[in-house]
């Protein structure tokens, strides 16, 4: 497999014009809605496509332009016009068992999306993907962007959105310069995704560690996305991939107790062996094909390969070539989540 760093040729190294007005997929997302409050409070134009009504009305109370339509069936180069950078991150980011969806949405989506900036005139394109195109269901110890894409993703998601990679890369070109960003665990205020799965199944009980939870994870907490993707939509390199996360790694048991502690739950001690868990989502797989997609297993291996083992990432190519560090510390994200602050 080819190292994705290099999938694409470079884009010129001019000096890039910091964003006036960016085109965002994704805008009513956990991510987008912060790339939104991120970029207007920065003066910028903000242009979010968005597919409903409370959607259009969730943007535009956050300063963004609401632009209504769908990436796989509108006129998104005319939607485009007059943007100089695009942000997508937009995706379908189901951790069961793999999906029509999923390919629509994060390959025939990116597709759709990189040609319709190429044709309204954008120069740079920021394509929002994650660690878990790497995923396997085997730990992953401080990788960088030399690890080639695996031959037998963990799951659909995993395999989808390397895909999506891959054709977000190939788009990248001396006019057009494509950066992709890998984070991993994204967190923070005004959390719809992690943090809400996580309280609810530490209430009904479903929460356990597998194998004592003390393997390492990386994570991302929010705003320090929100300003790679600036930093990236300044300097990244057209073609180039780069990880993102809060810095060193931190025991998952360690961090998801903490979460759960900011919202007043106490972590369980139940714990099950990881051979165990990994049987049960072989399982789930088989049941979920055998079934053609009736059969919704509770554990998948594309959940359990991001959940049970260690995922751990060098950002050292990011610190060197964006000038990336962390401005918040999982300590004041911590802090903020228990004074429940929000932006």
């Amino acid at each position: 497999m080819t190292n994705t760093s290099i999938a694409a040729p470079a884009a010129a190294t001019d000096e890039h014009v910091p964003s006036k007005r960016i085109f965002l997929t994704g805008g009513s997302g956990y991510v987008g809605r912060n790339l939104i409050r991120h970029f207007v409070a920065r003066g910028a134009d903000v242009v979010a496509l968005v597919r409903s009504q409370q959607s259009e009305e969730s943007v535009r109370a956050l300063g963004a332009i609401p632009c209504r339509g769908d990436i796989l069936v509108d006129d998104l180069a005319t939607a485009m016009s007059g943007c100089d950078s695009l942000i997508h991150a937009a995706a379908d980011t189901g951790h069961g068992p793999a999906t029509a969806s999923q390919q629509r949405v994060n390959e025939d989506g990116t597709r759709a999306v990189m040609q319709a900036a190429r044709a309204a005139g954008i120069r740079r394109a920021i394509h929002i993907s994650t660690e878990s195109v790497l995923a396997t269901g085997r730990p992953l110890v401080d990788v960088d962007e030399s690890t080639p894409l695996p031959a037998r993703p963990a799951g659909g998601y995993s395999r989808s959105k390397a895909a999506a990679e891959r054709i977000a890369l190939a788009s990248n070109s001396a006019q057009f310069a494509v950066v992709v960003l890998r984070p991993r665990f994204v967190w923070g205020r005004d959390d719809t995704t992690a943090l809400p799965a996580l309280t609810e199944a530490a209430r009904s009980g479903k929460l356990a560690w597998i194998g004592g939870g003390t393997y390492l994870t990386s994570t991302t907490h929010i705003a320090n996305l929100c300003s790679a993707v600036e930093l990236a939509l300044a300097k990244g390199r057209g073609g180039e991939v780069y990880f993102i996360s809060d810095g060193a790694p931190v025991a998952f048991r360690t961090f998801v107790s903490a979460l759960l502690e900011t919202q007043g739950l106490v972590a369980p001690e139940k714990s099950i062996p990881r051979p165990v868990v990994r049987a049960i989502a072989a399982i789930g797989d088989l049941l979920a094909a055998i079934s053609m997609g009736r059969i919704h297993p509770p554990l998948t291996l594309q959940s359990y390969a991001t959940s049970a083992v260690e995922i751990s990432l060098n950002i050292s190519k990011a610190e060197r070539q964006l000038g990336y560090k962390p401005l918040i510390s999982r300590e004041q994200g911590l802090k903020e989540l228990r004074a429940g602050q929000h932006w």
